[in-house]
């Protein structure tokens, strides 16, 4: 009912629902506007977590400890960083940055004399401070100071980074590779809807949806950054996602209202019966796509909650983006849908026989199903090996190594790794908490924990209020001061670990772990970047159980709806899950190994970011369930028609494997177009989703499907008489559609059609007549 009521409103009034389209667009651009400066880069912490609790407490009460912005200093050749009057420059730079607005724990060698904050040829020197404020003042901030350090200062050259630098070069980055990727899809799409559609106009009306969907992602995102933090990342997917389901949706209803004109209704009826039918396909694949990236919302990471609330919005609004506008576009184009053909388009009955592409696909499926154990065993151990390489998966966090290696931000990273004998990253911060304790009580407690600590394998030093630490025993290093060490109701303890292992290796996350375990009986929080890590991935594993209950359960309920089999949703979850093999071996063999990253242009980290696969399952599922669902409905419908569950599978898979390779080509150019991004992450996310959307449709539909049903035979259908009372009062139905012996140009999607009575139906209705 709401769909009719839909189409007659749209029918009625089509210039008003453009005209509000319109209106809603610009006010969509205009409150997106300031996107960019309002999207996070981060979000992968468990912000209840122990090393989360120790974060705020450091920002807050030791931003020393936290800086996030690092001066490089560079001196002339064959001069050092000690020479005086290069030190004395020095020293009045760092005094300048510390006097500049927001700046605070300015840290510098000349001030220090810290032996690691000077480079091991003496030519180069840090200068280290923190920027106040939030993302978007500290963001401000930074642009501001940048252009005002940077370069030549007097004889000494500064180069910038920093965790805030790092974060803000991936921010411009990923707006920069959004534009060039639509740039990209658009024109592409247009050029394979074209060939699908065999005509200009009726292959713009899909781009037109899409371009739509694209303009109001930003509006989206936008009101979801007032109540939640939003990734950076959450832009492109949701770009994607948008631009691709918006097109795909929008084929569906122009293929659709064309098989309508073919059969010579007039416009207006035309819409009318599109959306009833196909609108209700595509209702049901947005709400397919809207479950999985719901399960997303399981996890505590900002990361993948913000980018399941971002999500689903655009799918929503790629819905009803195809459902509103396009309708009132056809109403108004009529018959002229079919203007500037490139090639002869066959319409009508007559077209059957001569379509050659699905003769071809019957074929295929024919003699697939004639070697259905065969073929069935050799695929899904094809697919199987494809992903063995991710039982190897290394989980890690992302760092500056995403960016292009011309980066300034990650230049000096790596010149602070390779050039420096410590960085504040080879510390491992540990809050005493020391509230009501006096100082005598507080400095004992943190000696008797250093100490400790500092016997833990692969720690060089501990530095506490009361005094330095080596293997147990008390150095005569210099201690640092008790002002310094003891506020907030804290007393921070810093082990300071070999420098020979990245700060979220796999020995720094197993000493997190053992000083966790010698600082329990004090009471002693753990934090820095292994210990986010560390926590990231036991939130991570929490929330794996119950995701994949909700993906699955909602599947399979879905699916039972669809189908009133409760053989047919197992079916489809495991040929769902073993379609997305060959993504995650992928993503472990290319991006974590390094194999074609020469190729791909990326550095390999060794390791995958943590949430990415999270975010990728749930992504993929959810598409593959799509095209899955499309296929399995046909077949359902033609074998309540005809009794022949064969026959019913070669027909299914001639008339929507068309439909569903179309689209599946649509989905990866703009997930090809989308890992054409200088950022590996993103990298990773689009050419791993259209990986797994490739070989979902062109391997698991175009072979699996039909083998596996050939082996399953009428069990296929088969329900306990409960389930199938309850399938009779609540599936899943569609209104008729054409005749069974029409074949549109592009094949029929799965739910355009209402199943036909069942064959034993008609056969008891004939014997009463015959009675």
């Amino acid at each position: 009912m709401i769909l009719k009521s839909l189409g007659s409103h749209v029918v009625r009034r089509p210039w008003l629902f453009l005209v509000a389209a319109v209106v809603l667009i610009l006010d969509a651009v205009l409150l997106g506007a300031d996107l960019p400066e309002r999207l996070s880069n981060g979000g992968t912490t468990d912000p209840s977590s122990e090393s989360a609790r120790v974060q705020r407490v450091l920002e807050e009460h030791y931003p020393e400890q936290q800086p996030n912005l690092v001066l490089l200093v560079s001196v002339p050749e064959a001069a050092q960083v000690d020479d005086r009057q290069l030190a004395q420059q020095g020293a009045r730079l760092a005094e300048r940055l510390a006097f500049e607005q927001s700046v605070v724990g300015v840290v510098s060698y000349w001030q220090t004399g810290l032996e690691e904050l000077r480079s091991r040829d003496g030519r180069q020197a840090v200068i280290a401070a923190r920027i106040e404020g939030g993302d978007d003042l500290a963001r401000d901030q930074l642009e501001r100071l940048a252009p005002r350090y940077r370069g030549d200062q007097g004889e000494l050259n500064v180069r910038i980074s920093g965790a805030l630098a790092v974060q803000n070069e991936i921010e411009s980055t990923v707006a920069e590779d959004l534009t060039r990727s639509e740039l990209i899809a658009l024109p592409l799409t247009l050029a394979v809807l074209v060939w699908v559609f065999g005509g200009v106009v009726a292959a713009a009306l899909p781009v037109l949806v899409g371009l739509t969907t694209v303009l109001g992602t930003g509006a989206a995102l936008r009101l979801v950054t007032g109540f939640t933090e939003v990734s950076v990342f959450a832009q492109n997917l949701t770009t994607a996602l948008g631009l691709g389901l918006a097109i795909d949706y929008a084929l569906l209803i122009v293929r659709r209202f064309r098989e309508e004109i073919d059969a010579r209704a007039v416009p207006s009826d035309a819409v009318l019966r599109t959306v009833r039918t196909a609108g209700r396909t595509v209702l049901f694949s947005a709400l397919t796509v809207a479950v999985s990236l719901a399960a997303m919302l399981v996890f505590p990471l900002y990361f993948l909650r913000s980018l399941a609330y971002a999500g689903i919005s655009v799918v929503l609004i790629a819905a009803l983006t195809a459902l509103t506008v396009l309708p009132a576009v056809l109403v108004l184009l009529g018959h002229r849908v079919d203007a500037l053909q490139v090639r002869r388009r066959r319409t009508g009955r007559a077209q059957d026989p001569s379509d050659r592409s699905a003769r071809s696909r019957g074929r295929l499926t024919d003699e697939v199903m004639r070697r259905a154990p065969l073929v069935t065993v050799v695929v899904t151990g094809l697919l199987l090996m494809l992903g063995l390489p991710f039982l190897g998966a290394r989980f890690g966090t992302a760092d500056h190594r995403q960016l292009p290696a011309a980066s300034e931000p990650r230049a000096v990273q790596e010149s602070l790794r390779d050039d420096f004998d410590s960085s504040p990253e080879g510390s491992v911060p540990v809050l005493l908490r020391a509230a009501g304790a006096s100082a005598e009580e507080a400095r004992s407690t943190a000696g008797r924990l250093a100490g400790k600590l500092s016997r833990l394998d692969g720690v060089t030093r501990v530095e506490s209020s009361a005094g330095t630490y080596r293997d147990g025993r008390r150095s005569d290093l210099p201690t640092p001061a008790d002002s310094s060490r003891r506020t907030g109701g804290h007393n921070l303890v810093t082990v300071v670990a070999e420098d020979d292992t990245a700060a979220t290796s796999a020995s720094r996350q197993a000493l997190v772990e053992a000083a966790r375990k010698a600082s329990a009986p004090e009471g002693a929080w753990v934090g820095g970047p292994a210990a986010a890590l560390v926590d990231s991935k036991a939130a991570i594993g929490r929330g794996l159980a119950p995701a994949l209950a909700f993906v699955l359960g909602a599947t399979l309920l879905l699916v039972f709806l669809l189908t009133g089999s409760v053989v047919m949703p197992l079916l489809t979850v495991g040929l769902n899950a073993l379609s997305l093999t060959a993504m995650f071996g992928a993503v472990v063999w290319v991006f974590q190994d390094g194999h074609m990253s020469g190729l791909l242009g990326f550095t390999a980290t060794a390791d995958v970011e943590t949430t990415l696969p999270v975010l990728m399952f749930c992504v993929a599922f959810g598409l593959s369930m799509d095209y899955g669902v499309f296929l399995v409905a046909r077949i359902k419908e033609d074998f309540d028609r005809t009794g022949d569950h064969r026959a019913a599978v070669v027909r299914g898979m001639r008339t929507t494997g068309g439909l569903i390779t179309a689209a599946a080509v649509v989905l990866s150019v703009v997930f090809v177009s989308i890992g054409l991004s200088r950022i590996t992450n993103t990298k990773m996310l689009g050419f791993g989703v259209a990986l797994a959307v490739l070989v979902d449709a062109l391997v698991v539909r175009t072979l699996l499907v039909p083998a596996a049903l050939r082996l399953l035979g009428h069990r296929a259908w088969w329900a306990p008489g409960p389930l199938r009372r309850v399938h009779r009062r609540l599936g899943l139905r569609e209104e008729p559609g054409p005749a069974p012996g029409d074949t549109p140009d592009i094949p029929q999607d799965s739910q355009t059609a209402e199943p036909a009575e069942p064959a034993e139906r008609k056969s008891h209705e004939r014997h009463s007549a015959t009675r």
